[in-house]
């Protein structure tokens, strides 16, 4: 059974339709490279030392909502839902 693998930006990496065509390694085993270069959500969250979004005080932030509500690459708030969830079981 494979592990759950989450993005910081609380994507769900085994169903990622981009991660196998881009040879994604994961933005938390990358240090937020996973294959473009540098992610603007990664470097955002290491920048503030987080493990991942659901641990910002700002979430949802404009720049997690450009990323989840993009029309070709946007997951329409999925992951914004998952980093709300892992938030509230925190509490």
């Amino acid at each position: 059974m494979k592990k759950f693998k989450m993005g910081m930006c609380g994507l769900d990496c085994q169903v990622c339709k981009w991660r196998v065509p881009n040879n994604c390694g994961g933005c938390k085993e990358t240090d937020g490279k996973p294959f473009h270069g540098s992610c603007r959500l990664a470097s955002c969250v290491k920048k503030k030392g987080l493990e991942d979004c659901s641990y910002c005080s700002e979430l949802p932030c404009s720049l997690l909502e450009e990323f989840s509500y993009d029309k070709e690459h946007g997951d329409i708030g999925m992951r914004i839902e998952v980093l709300k969830e892992l938030r509230d079981l925190r509490k």
